[in-house]
């Protein structure tokens, strides 16, 4: 329990958002329909707020399409490089 309180400290430390934002988050998640692309979009836009980096159309439009065609990466690294700017 100890290794998940830290985990969630260390991202709350780097990206300024707050553990109850992250797990408030995440329960909407666990309950939405991610086949439905306005659902994802919202997320998307949920997830930049929250973070407060913007998201262009554009990377929204990938980040959409790779969710709808289970093309999200799992390891940390190629997910990290989805995110990248271009």
């Amino acid at each position: 329990m100890e290794r998940d309180h830290q985990f969630f400290d260390n991202i709350e430390k780097k990206t300024s958002v707050k553990k109850d934002d992250i797990f408030k988050l995440a329960q909407s998640v666990s309950h939405s329909n991610l086949g439905d692309e306005r659902t994802i979009r919202m997320l998307v836009s949920q997830v930049a707020s929250l973070a407060g980096v913007p998201v262009s159309k554009q990377k929204e439009d990938q980040i959409v399409q790779a969710v709808l065609n289970n093309k999200v990466p799992l390891d940390f690294a190629a997910l990290s490089k989805m995110f990248e700017n271009k």
